[in-house]
């Protein structure tokens, strides 16, 4: 069946999203295909995922992905917002098989966004700013692959703002910078009860004090 992704900040914000419902492991999967052409396989395949007009993509990666998320729901301009698995070779992924290290993907947010009320460079700041982007496969007492610093990117222009704003911020930092930056490709939507986690249960679950050491004077 097809069904409509809808994952309000407010009424009138939302993901104007279709996609298709899929089978793994006996449960329900939902595959949400980019922009940048098309998912090229599996559940999904040749849907495109657009926002609505005047709006924009990202997509961050910076540890558990319940906080990612619940940092950029509260940024102005941000209209909607869907965790997933990204980054990685395995399609329709589970949260076990990523958390097993076997997939490559990443612990994702995918955000809408009105770049009239917000830009990508105020984005990626927010980005920079709310974790380690020197530690690595973890942040704080997580550990693994899955919870990597990444940025994937929709398009040339996404692409050299984060490349030049890695640049920027590693002149700040004493330990160099292992955030991954690419081209956005497949993203798999996570199991429902990940969805807005934390503001499911009322706390922010993996708050991420940033620990990247700043060189003296910055």
């Amino acid at each position: 069946m097809r069904l409509a992704l809808i994952v309000p900040l407010a009424a009138a914000s939302v993901f104007a999203i279709v996609f298709q419902a899929a089978r793994a492991s006996g449960s329900e999967r939902r595959v949400v295909p980019l922009p940048v052409g098309t998912n090229p396989g599996g559940a999904g395949a040749g849907t495109p995922l657009k926002p609505a007009a005047g709006h924009q993509l990202a997509i961050f990666a910076q540890g558990c992905f319940w906080g990612t998320e619940y940092r950029f729901r509260q940024v102005p301009g941000v209209l909607a917002t869907a965790v997933g698995y990204t980054g990685g070779q395995t399609k329709n992924p589970t949260y076990e098989q990523v958390g097993d290290h076997g997939t490559g993907h990443a612990e994702a947010v995918l955000i809408e966004f009105d770049p009239a009320k917000v830009s990508y460079a105020r984005l990626l700041e927010i980005f920079w700013s709310s974790h380690d982007s020197t530690s690595g496969n973890r942040q704080g007492p997580d550990v693994g692959s899955q919870y990597r610093s990444a940025i994937f990117t929709f398009g040339p222009e996404q692409q050299a703002q984060g490349l030049a704003s890695r640049d920027a911020e590693q002149k700040k930092l004493v330990d160099r910078i292992t955030t991954e930056i690419a081209p956005a490709g497949p993203f798999w939507k996570a199991e429902d009860y990940h969805q807005q986690w934390d503001e499911k249960h009322g706390y922010e679950s993996c708050p991420l004090p940033r620990h990247a050491r700043a060189k003296t004077g910055s």
